[in-house]
């Protein structure tokens, strides 16, 4: 259990709270480069509880402003994103993507009121497929991170933004917590169908894992350790890298390269980057039984409602609390679905969600079950607090190779193998694109 004061301190993220502070000195994800395009409309577009506006000029470069004009106020929103930057339609003010104020068509003297009234403007840059915002007050910007998912070519990679009504840390938790899969996603699995040659098989066979954790250079690391056929045990990995970063399990250790990213919008809203290479390679991904047939209730990809321009307006999905997430009773009650709600993602949603916007952590009652989430918790607590009060900062802030190895997924080891032993010999075959370029080093 933590204290109030401690909840409040991880759940905050607005600008001047310890945790929102800390994520103002990291790199995060901000939108898809696909949902910007060149003199296209400008986006509305909330980090951190911050309404900045979104817009990609003539050059194909992509700004991100503090949406209202330093001179009236007035949203940038419903500027004319032309000819290289994007023009208030109050007053004609206009402004490039570094906030540099090039035109002031309303003001007779420029030699007495130059055009010097810069917006505030963000650090942004690309890779992957996605734009990266840098909110802090360093000049130069810390490197991106290693994470391996987000240095792949776009079209090898398959990326799904999904917004969550809910405080980023609840959400993140529920990627570090492993024993759940067994009962909200595989409760209704009947094990004597399992694919034993599949080693997610040993999930659902075994829902009482031992958790082995560890903290890490770049965050923190578990192991889910269960026995597995005669003489061998399964483990199954992830790892949280600062400040918001999951790789989790969706393959076997040495293919795997995917990655979630929990960004908060502000404290009761979040959006999830789902970078995932093996699903953007078009292979299914769905869970079958020795015969080849689909387990039911569990694949299912996320439908949208419409967008709309408003600041909640982007990725929301259609299952939802005002629907009850689609759920089905008669399917919870035959057993076709353990949950009654159809697909992974949306079955993480309502459990999530229906904690409340910001979970009261003084309430729960913690099992070995949870040690991850535990020492997770511990680690940001102590980054946020060590920031705030020295300075001092996670070392991935400027070494960003160090969560090069950080990955999610199975393997198979002979009982009796220590976990981390396994993980590092597991690695040293692991293919992608960060362990091509150390091949060819």
């Amino acid at each position: 259990m933590i204290s109030a004061e401690e909840n409040e301190l991880l759940t905050r993220v607005g600008r001047g709270t310890p945790m929102g502070n800390l994520f103002r000195q990291f790199w995060i994800p901000a939108c898809l480069s696909s949902e910007l395009v060149s003199d296209g409309d400008p986006m509305r577009l909330m980090l951190l509880g911050e309404k900045l506006v979104a817009f990609r000029d003539s050059a194909g470069r992509v700004g991100i402003l503090d949406h209202l004009c330093p001179h009236r106020c007035v949203s940038l929103f419903f500027g004319r994103n032309e000819q290289g930057g994007i023009r208030c339609i109050y007053h004609g003010w206009k402004f490039d993507v570094d906030g540099n104020c090039l035109d002031q068509p309303n003001v007779p003297d420029k030699k007495r009121y130059p055009a010097g009234t810069k917006a505030k403007a963000y650090k942004v840059t690309e890779r992957g497929g996605i734009v990266f915002l840098y909110m802090g007050a360093r000049e130069v910007p810390p490197p991106l991170p290693d994470i391996e998912a987000t240095m792949v070519d776009t079209k090898d990679v398959g990326i799904a933004l999904t917004q969550r009504d809910c405080n980023w840390l609840q959400a993140l938790e529920g990627d570090i917590d492993t024993s759940h899969s067994g009962f909200l996603h595989g409760g209704n699995i009947d094990v004597d169908r399992l694919d034993l040659n599949d080693p997610l098989s040993y999930t659902i066979i075994n829902k009482s894992p031992e958790i082995n954790v560890t903290e890490t250079e770049y965050g923190t690391m578990y192991s889910a350790q269960r026995d597995a056929d005669e003489g061998n045990e399964h483990h199954r990995f992830a790892s949280f890298i600062f400040p918001f970063w999951v790789t989790y399990p969706s393959d076997v250790v040495t293919n795997n390269v995917s990655a979630n990213a929990w960004v908060p919008i502000d404290d009761e809203h979040t959006m999830i980057f789902n970078i995932d290479v093996y699903r953007g390679t078009g292979k299914d991904t769905a869970m079958r039984y020795a015969d080849g047939s689909l387990v039911p209730g569990l694949a299912r990809p996320v439908e949208y409602l419409p967008r709309t321009t408003d600041w909640m307006g982007r990725w929301r999905p259609k299952g939802n609390a005002a629907n009850d997430y689609l759920m089905d009773r008669d399917m919870q009650r035959s057993g076709e679905s353990y949950s009654g709600i159809i697909g992974i993602p949306l079955q993480d949603q309502a459990i999530q969600e229906s904690m409340g916007s910001i979970v009261d952590r003084t309430m729960e009652h913690l099992a070995a079950s949870d040690r991850m989430v535990m020492l997770t918790r511990r680690a940001l607590l102590k980054a946020a607090i060590d920031y705030r009060d020295n300075g001092k900062l996670p070392r991935i802030v400027d070494e960003p190779h160090l969560c090069r190895d950080a990955r999610g997924g199975d393997i198979i080891v002979q009982k009796g193998t220590d976990w981390l032993d396994a993980y590092e010999d597991a690695m040293t075959n692991a293919v992608g694109p960060l362990h091509s370029m150390k091949a060819a080093e």
